[in-house]
């Protein structure tokens, strides 16, 4: 005697067809959670964006009615020496900015991320400047290198007491010095949070293979710090395009133009030469440049994730 077993139609589609419904019904819930945010990000990012997009291509002096007229804003910011300058020398503090900071968060985070108490010390210290604003670390630089009333002076020391702000050159390394004191301490916290999430026993089993501290950071922590490199180096990269506020109160942008940035020389074209339109066509190409940089660092991350799952799979 044997035993037929009919399979009803559809009856195996059902899970699935149940999960698939599940799916929706959260995908379905996720947007009205996203949808207030979603609502503040095209009012208070999207709208204002375009409206500068907009006034790119109009004349207007901040306070009168606009004109349109074309393209002329954006073929006089191209053949402004100014403008051109400050573009090049954005790049410039964009390259050495991140020269600068990459390596040395790097090394601070992987020593910060010790057990011993003394480094958990060292790092709430270490960590201060995150406390106080840009301006306000202007304001103290800018006070400590006065030449006449400057720390140089007091201290009796002539080297330190040179005109710091005052040479092109000089002017510039400040800058970069100051940008490096204000955000090697949050990058280096990145990389301590990431240097503590990799497992101890690849540490234990390359000790026991007899590689010694350098080979251990070059074979283990710099591989699995990657992704929190791409991280770092996208923040310091997009950041580099609004060092406004910090330059603004060191130098203003002089001594004549050396450290005149894009953004500042966005602000001094709308609110002191009173070029709204110029001033748009330099917010709208410093928004093209954070897009670009964050998208090909994005797509960057990406392509290693998926190399590193071809390699595993």
């Amino acid at each position: 005697m044997s035993l037929t077993i009919t399979k009803r139609p559809g009856v195996e589609a059902r899970p699935a067809a149940a999960g698939r419904q599940r799916r929706r019904t959260k995908g379905g819930v996720s947007i009205w959670f996203a949808a207030p945010a979603l609502v503040l990000f095209g009012l208070f990012a999207l709208v204002p964006l375009g409206g500068v997009v907009v006034l790119s291509f109009m004349s207007w002096d901040g306070l009168g009615t606009p004109a349109w007229t074309g393209l002329d804003n954006w073929q006089g910011a191209i053949g402004d020496d100014v403008t051109r300058d400050a573009f090049v020398l954005t790049i410039k503090v964009t390259a050495f900015s991140w020269l600068i900071q990459a390596p040395t968060a790097l090394l601070l985070g992987v020593f910060m991320a010790g057990r011993q108490r003394y480094r958990a010390v060292l790092s709430v210290l270490f960590f201060l400047p995150l406390l106080f604003s840009a301006a306000a670390v202007g304001i103290a630089f800018k006070s400590l290198l006065d030449p006449n009333f400057g720390i140089g002076q007091a201290l009796g020391i002539d080297w330190l007491a040179k005109d710091w702000l005052g040479d092109p050159q000089l002017a510039l390394a400040v800058v970069l010095f100051v940008i490096a004191w204000c955000f090697v301490p949050f990058h280096s916290l990145l990389y301590q949070a990431g240097v503590r999430q990799i497992p101890a026993s690849l540490y234990e089993a390359a000790r026991l293979d007899g590689a010694g501290t350098v080979q251990q950071f070059l074979h283990i922590t710099l591989p699995q710090l990657k992704y929190t490199v791409i991280t770092s180096s996208t923040l310091m990269i997009v950041g580099s395009l609004t060092y406004f506020d910090l330059i603004f109160v060191l130098t203003g942008g002089g001594p004549g133009n050396a450290t005149r940035i894009l953004p500042l020389d966005m602000y001094l074209l709308g609110f002191r030469s009173y070029d709204m339109g110029r001033a748009s066509v330099v917010a709208v190409v410093l928004v093209a440049v954070g897009l670009a940089v964050s998208i090909g660092l994005n797509r960057l991350s990406g392509a290693h994730k998926m190399d590193s799952q071809m390699e595993g799979s």
